[in-house]
């Protein structure tokens, strides 16, 4: 191995000291699934603000924002940082849920409004979620050391993967809120580095020229995640778990000001996109333009993309935990070492069953999946969680309210990954909605959540005129 192929590893080796060094060595049961310190005391405001900023801030949230601006200029770029919303709209929503409600987590409040087997269901589309987030999150990190299937390529996903995996499995939610704080700032430090690098290069040259097309594919794109937003944060534990560790006001203020942060740091990332498109650089853009700037650029987009990746990761370990452990029998009671092993077990799993889809660039000869899937379809999966979380206030609707908005959006998400792994069109273009390579998917959200949405109404009016008992659960 040469000296500029030893060098990733010497950073990995680097952001591996530094976490080893913030982890909790030891913790309680309590701490592991709650996050609290030592003496009990509940997460500040700040670190939960760096925590829950940083964690969506995920490795291929990066990756995509530099895409998505190289490919339809600033309008791309502003689109994805529209994802950052899902902030307000869980941070609200949660809040109301907690002081009006006084529930604990989401599965309690879908327990008590829907029954134990709507509950099951959300959970089956979380424990998707949390799938994908492990394979996707180790590819763009792994992609630093080497090509994909390369032995370099395959040895950085295991060292990241079993990494975050032993710190995670130590410390739970604890270790996450710890070392997020640490990565958080890391990655704050590392985006100075590569905008004062492309930023004069893109200042001398200007936005890049995008083309009525593009631009307006761009808008199109933009248009799909202020639909999605509405729904796609509620089917995120890295995000909602952390909704219920502080008291309901400063979780508020917190999501508040971790949506203005992460969603600010994704924006300005995206400037690489523009410098790629400005410069004429081909390929993926995180890649190719600290390719073109030199080794060190190289080595500081390796650090951002291990410092995102570690804290997703971690988190979605930590959320795994208390899917498997306590959220899917609906426990409430307080934690015992009882639950912390369960947890664990579930961690190793989704460890290794997460890392699965890697391998599908063995099966005939085709690259692994795009990360930028990994967003949108699951995203479409799960827009009748909207209406689910949002219109819960309307009393009557119950079991058929949910069932009635939650499965045409699960079709309507398994239709888009059956025609995005076939290339075959199943749905009319008439639904199209835009321009561009998003106008499908922008078309089917919006008219899917209408439907979603008209579905759970009249779920809440069928349930109104019929006996409480034949619709309502126990």
């Amino acid at each position: 191995m040469t000296i500029a192929g030893m060098l990733p590893w010497l950073v990995l080796a680097g952001y591996g000291a530094l976490i080893w060094a913030i982890m909790p060595r030891q913790v309680s049961a309590g701490q592991f699934f709650d996050g609290r310190s030592r003496q009990g005391g509940e997460p500040g405001l700040w670190l939960l603000v760096a925590s829950a900023a940083i964690t969506w801030i995920f490795a291929k949230s990066i990756s995509n924002a530099a895409g998505l601006s190289a490919a339809f200029g600033i309008a791309g770029g502003i689109g994805y940082s529209f994802y950052y919303l899902s902030f307000v709209v869980v941070g609200v929503t949660v809040y109301f849920l907690r002081v009006r409600g006084g529930f604990r987590s989401l599965p309690a409040f879908l327990v008590a409004k829907y029954g134990p087997f709507c509950a099951k269901l959300f959970l089956a589309a979380v424990a998707i979620r949390l799938f994908n987030e492990v394979w996707s999150n180790t590819k763009v990190g792994a992609l630093y050391f080497g090509a994909e299937g390369s032995l370099a390529y395959w040895g950085a996903a295991a060292a990241i993967t079993g990494f975050t995996l032993y710190y995670s499995w130590r410390g739970g939610m604890r270790s996450s809120l710890l070392t997020d704080g640490a990565q958080m700032l890391l990655a704050a430090a590392l985006l100075v580095a590569v905008l004062a690098t492309v930023g004069p290069g893109l200042a001398a040259s200007g936005l890049p020229e995008v083309g009525p097309a593009s631009h307006a594919a761009g808008v199109t794109f933009a248009g799909l995640a202020l639909v999605q937003v509405l729904s796609y944060g509620f089917h995120d534990p890295v995000m909602t778990d952390r909704a219920f560790l502080t008291r309901p006001g400063v979780m508020l203020r917190a999501f508040l000001l971790a949506g203005l942060v992460s969603g600010g740091f994704i924006l300005l990332f995206s400037g690489v996109g523009l410098y790629a498109r400005a410069m004429g650089l081909a390929g993926d853009p995180s890649v190719a333009v600290p390719a073109a700037l030199g080794l060190p650029m190289m080595l500081v987009f390796n650090a951002i993309m291990l410092t995102s990746a570690g804290s997703t990761l971690d988190s979605t370990f930590a959320s795994a935990a208390k899917v498997g452990a306590r959220d899917w029998a609906n426990d409430e009671a307080p934690p015992t070492e009882r639950h912390s092993a369960r947890g664990r077990k579930v961690m190793l799993a989704i460890a290794l069953l997460g890392n699965l889809p890697l391998l599908a660039i063995y099966l005939g000869g085709q690259v692994g999946p795009a990360v930028i899937a990994a967003t949108t379809i699951s995203g479409t999966m799960v827009m009748g969680l909207a209406p689910i979380f949002l219109l819960a206030w309307i009393r009557p609707a119950g079991r058929l309210s949910f069932h009635l908005a939650f499965w045409p959006g699960l079709v309507l998400g398994i239709v888009m990954t059956v025609e995005s792994a076939t290339g075959v069109a199943i749905l009319p273009a008439a639904l199209d909605i835009g321009t561009g390579s998003y106008a499908d998917d922008l078309g089917v959200n919006v008219f899917g959540l209408l439907i979603c949405t008209a579905g759970y109404v009249a779920g809440a009016l069928i349930a109104a005129l019929l006996p409480r008992r034949a619709v309502q659960p126990a």
